[in-house]
């Protein structure tokens, strides 16, 4: 099954983080994301560039406007996907991510969602 990660940032937390810190939590990230290429679980992984756009029906055409979209303190920073056994591995995976420590009950966070299976099947 496969387990969309969304990974939330925080700009308080980020800006508290010195460049030394920073360069340690990269660090960190690439050696997790390392070991679940190694163990064949990781399928992707990428950081988001903070230019979204949003496309809403508005009376009866999409409109396509600025972000962000939703007034939050948090917004969706990165994300991965991996392809694991179980729902239990998904959990394990986002338990151990290394920028969780950095969020010390200042926001931040990460989301898992489980992926349909090609044909809708996603039970």
């Amino acid at each position: 099954m496969k387990y969309l990660m969304l990974i939330y940032g925080n700009e308080q937390v980020w800006n508290s983080v010195d460049a030394e810190e920073f360069a340690k939590l990269v660090a960190d990230v690439d050696a997790f994301n390392a070991d679940l290429r190694e163990s064949g679980e990781l399928v992707d992984s990428q950081g988001l560039v903070s230019r979204p756009r949003s496309v809403r029906v508005v009376g009866d055409a999409p409109v396509v406007t600025d972000g962000p979209y939703l007034e939050a303190k948090e917004y969706v920073g990165s994300y991965f996907v991996v392809d694991v056994d179980s729902e239990e591995r998904a959990m394990e995976i986002a338990r151990s991510y290394p920028a969780l420590r950095y969020s010390r009950g200042l926001g931040g966070g990460l989301e898992v969602w489980p992926l349909m299976r090609h044909g809708g099947d996603d039970l």
